[in-house]
């Protein structure tokens, strides 16, 4: 990710109007000492892994509950780096770890072979919606259906 958005943010605060962000300008006065922890700079929630941007996906969650119920499935669907597909594109002498681009393709096409079993060929019955968190750690995936 480019070091230049997050300036852009920075920037634009007005643009953005974080003057409307209230909880937060109510803390900033409430608290002598927030001057001096540094720059202030409220990330919208459009700045993907920030915490307005991670609370609108668990907000959608909880509309995917209230309109159709609990979830049936939860799956966990796991990358494994001595996949065929990905240690055949290694170079000699890589190692998986090296090439993150090939793991995360390998397992973006597999994970879309995985939700068309299960969608479209109804493995587990019809599908009213399903929603799905893909997490990087260590090249472990989860993923959540409902």
């Amino acid at each position: 990710m480019s070091k230049s958005r997050p300036n852009v943010f920075r920037f634009n605060q007005a643009k953005l109007r974080s003057e409307d962000y209230i909880h937060l300008r109510d803390a900033i006065h409430s608290d002598g000492d927030v001057q001096n922890i540094g720059r202030l700079t409220i990330l919208p929630s459009s700045y993907i892994g920030s915490p307005r941007h991670m609370h609108e996906y668990a907000q959608d969650a909880m509309t995917y509950v209230r309109n159709y119920g609990t979830p049936d499935l939860f799956i966990t669907f796991t990358c494994n780096q001595k996949w065929t597909e990905i240690e055949r594109e290694l170079e000699p002498g890589q190692k998986p770890q090296d090439r993150h681009d090939i793991i995360a393709r390998v397992f973006q096409q597999k994970l879309k072979v995985m939700m068309d079993v299960l969608t479209k060929y109804r493995v587990f019955g019809d599908t009213r919606c399903y929603m799905y968190s893909v997490e990087w750690q260590n090249v472990d995936y989860l993923m959540l259906i409902s």
